[in-house]
């Protein structure tokens, strides 16, 4: 037996990448050409040796985005839904409350985590994200904020360096 932390024995288990996934970015005025955070979503999710199955643009509008999300996390080929957009508190803001109903089990580290790191960042403005994550059926589900910046840091602090690993303990 190891004598290596347990957490660190889960993440040699689960192995590196392979993770499919889907990115979803949450946005009344963006395009797939001016999407900028769900661009950098698929371009670090690739570079972290992952594949990326679906791709798509919705407005902040609960009737299209629980669907959309339905689908996704139905779908056989994803393993993790990332979703960028609609977490704030703003009128438009809407996304936090169709993710949260979806969600069987809640990862609250993740929002808290998130706003940790961000207040690093942004001062007490971090308090303003309703970043959430858990469970959807056997999906992973990860809401972000919609700045390029807040995706960059929930990516490179908190998700890819568990994502492999979150996905083997679902599995297993």
């Amino acid at each position: 037996m190891s004598d290596a932390p347990s957490h660190q024995r889960h993440r040699e288990a689960a192995g590196e990448g392979g993770v499919r996934c889907a990115v979803l970015t949450i946005s009344d005025t963006r395009t797939p050409e001016t999407d900028r955070s769900g661009a950098y979503l698929r371009e670090a999710l690739a570079a972290a040796g992952h594949v990326v199955t679906a791709y798509q643009l919705a407005r902040d509008e609960p009737a299209e985005i629980r669907p959309l999300l339905e689908g996704l996390v139905a779908r056989d080929d994803v393993d993790a839904v990332l979703v960028t957009g609609g977490t704030g508190i703003a009128r438009r803001d809407r996304t936090y409350d169709v993710v949260a109903a979806l969600l069987d089990k809640t990862l609250p580290g993740f929002g808290e985590l998130f706003r940790v790191v961000s207040f690093e960042q942004v001062g007490a403005a971090a308090m303003l994200s309703r970043a959430v994550a858990g469970v959807a059926g056997d999906t992973l589900l990860f809401s972000m904020p919609g700045s390029e910046n807040a995706v960059r840091t929930a990516m490179e602090r908190l998700i890819l360096p568990e994502l492999a690993h979150l996905v083997w303990e679902l599995r297993r």
